[in-house]
């Protein structure tokens, strides 16, 4: 249960297989970052470095250091394999048409 000086968030990281979504408590004044560490989600991904990693709120890349509100939705972005540009570029290119629900 949140005391009125913490608030309770999400952090959410999706991998192809699974997706962790863990709740944590923080105190009032925190960010992105802290969020993070407070979830744990950092231990069972010890391969996420916090010096490099990309995160966002709702869907919106944002830097560590961006406060968080309650209910708040924090998301652990994984880098692209590909560039959906270059990808769409290459099979115009090819001449191949996409179908729907494609990428």
């Amino acid at each position: 249960m949140a005391s009125p000086d913490t608030f309770t968030i999400e952090v959410v990281y999706p991998l192809p297989h699974e997706q962790l979504l863990m709740k944590a408590q923080v105190p009032n004044g925190s960010s992105i970052r802290d969020g993070i560490q407070a979830s744990g989600i950092l231990k069972h991904y010890p391969e996420l470095d916090l010096d490099t990693l990309e995160a966002g709120i709702f869907g919106k890349l944002a830097k560590l250091d961006t406060p968080v509100r309650e209910r708040d939705r924090i998301e652990i972005y994984r880098p692209l394999i590909a560039d959906p540009k270059v990808v769409r570029k290459q099979r115009a290119a090819e001449g191949k048409v996409m179908k729907k629900g494609e990428s």
